[in-house]
């Protein structure tokens, strides 16, 4: 692989107004130089739009991408892949912060490593408060800041589909065939890394930074917390969308243990709606694990 790979930096704003300049700074400040910025603001309802603008008058080489009306993470992500001249491809919330060695340590793990099919290297992130304080991390670490539990790396399939905290997808690093290869993001989900990380770790391998790559903050509006909401519209368009991931990834099981596994993650998800006092959905995983253990039984038995 060539050293100056170009590296292109996918930045998704929606109302991050307060956050976007710092984010945009951080993946301009890198310590590798051949990267390539393009910004889509998917119709912001706050000041997020002049403050880009503002930002892009001393930038004019990042691209932006204005959407017209709101088109959601997916398609916007999407809008911005048809564009990207890069070798490799970061997923940049605009309420994010990359350190500045980020890209050249994935660079790095991308030539260094030994791997055949090596399609995506991630590490491991801190998370901050919305005011920017140390919050906690993604993967618990010792006192080196080095992750206690190990991470599996290459053929990650059977733990992405268990469920889990198999991925820190902030902090990852794809190639772009992987990308072209997968036709990009589903854009019938309401949020994309469940989905990517499951087919790509189907043909893929994948490989572990143990290094702090980024800040993640934490908000009232980060997707992360609607999982979890009762009787939130938003939380019942994402938890539904997790059901046609696991419907999907049935599709993609080839082994009994596979199939079992996937058992797993049925079962947090039906406690998570229960919850959530979605009980519709709760109704389909039901019916939906019924099926699974038929299938189990009739094929493998």
């Amino acid at each position: 692989m060539k050293n100056n790979s170009l590296v292109t930096i996918i930045c998704l704003c929606y109302n991050h107004e307060k956050f976007v300049v710092e984010s945009l700074f951080s993946a301009l400040n890198q310590d590798y130089s051949a990267i390539e910025i393009i910004i889509v603001d998917d119709f912001s309802t706050d000041n997020s739009r002049d403050v880009i603008k503002n930002f892009l008058v001393d930038y004019p080489q990042i691209q932006f991408i204005e959407n017209e009306i709101n088109l959601g993470s997916t398609k916007s992500f999407n809008k911005a892949l048809k564009l990207a001249k890069g070798d490799f491809i970061i997923d940049l919330a605009c309420d994010d912060v990359l350190l500045p060695n980020c890209v050249s340590l994935q660079i790095k793990a991308f030539q260094k490593n030994t791997f055949k099919n090596l399609g995506i290297v991630y590490g491991n992130a801190e998370l901050i408060t919305e005011n920017g304080n140390h919050d906690s991390y993604y993967f618990p670490v010792d006192s080196n800041k080095k992750t206690i539990e190990k991470r599996k790396t290459r053929d990650i399939y059977l733990s992405v589909i268990s469920g889990g905290n198999s991925i820190c997808s902030v902090s990852s690093m794809v190639k772009k065939s992987v990308f072209d290869d997968l036709n990009g993001y589903d854009e019938n989900l309401a949020y994309e890394d469940l989905d990517l990380w499951i087919r790509a770790s189907r043909k893929y391998e994948f490989d572990f930074i143990d290094e702090i790559l980024i800040k993640k903050r934490i908000s009232d509006n980060s997707l992360g917390t609607h999982f979890f909401i009762k009787n939130d519209s938003r939380s019942r368009k994402i938890n539904y969308s997790t059901y046609l991931i696991i419907k999907k990834a049935i599709s993609l099981n080839q082994t009994k243990e596979e199939h079992k596994a996937i058992l797993k993650r049925i079962h947090f998800e039906m406690i998570l709606v229960f919850k959530t006092s979605n009980f519709k959905l709760l109704f389909r995983y039901i019916v939906l694990e019924i099926k699974q253990r038929i299938k189990i039984f009739l094929s493998f038995e």
